[in-house]
């Protein structure tokens, strides 16, 4: 099995960047449920996670999908965050028309907000 190597795109002080950018994030679900766990790669950047990947702008970057409710828990010794978004599975696994019922890919969609550093 080949070992892959995970090296982080550079970020410059003072600019903008994608979470993807500061984090990794890992998605699981539960009928309409989503739950995205959101991990600092660098425990400095865990306080601009926490001002600004706020419950409102969750709701927002996943209001397409008729989200109605996020729920934010802070991990605050694991440089993290978990959040619970109500509504946004389209029917879950057994009743969406879409291709990823299960949600595992929406973690790549809440890595794509921006961020000021």
């Amino acid at each position: 099995m080949q070992q892959v190597e995970h090296t982080q795109t550079a970020v410059r002080p003072h600019a903008s960047a994608t979470l993807h950018q500061l984090a990794h994030a890992r998605a699981g679900d539960k009928g309409e449920r989503l739950n995205v766990a959101l991990f600092a790669y660098d425990p400095a950047h865990y306080a601009t996670l926490l001002e600004q990947v706020t419950e409102e702008r969750v709701l927002a970057l996943f209001a397409h999908r008729g989200a109605s409710r996020v729920r934010r828990y802070p991990l605050p010794n694991l440089a993290g965050m978990n959040f619970v978004i109500d509504d946004v599975l389209e029917g879950g696994v057994n009743g969406a028309l879409n291709l990823d019922g299960h949600g595992k890919t929406l973690s790549f969609l809440l890595l794509s907000l921006e961020v000021n550093i």
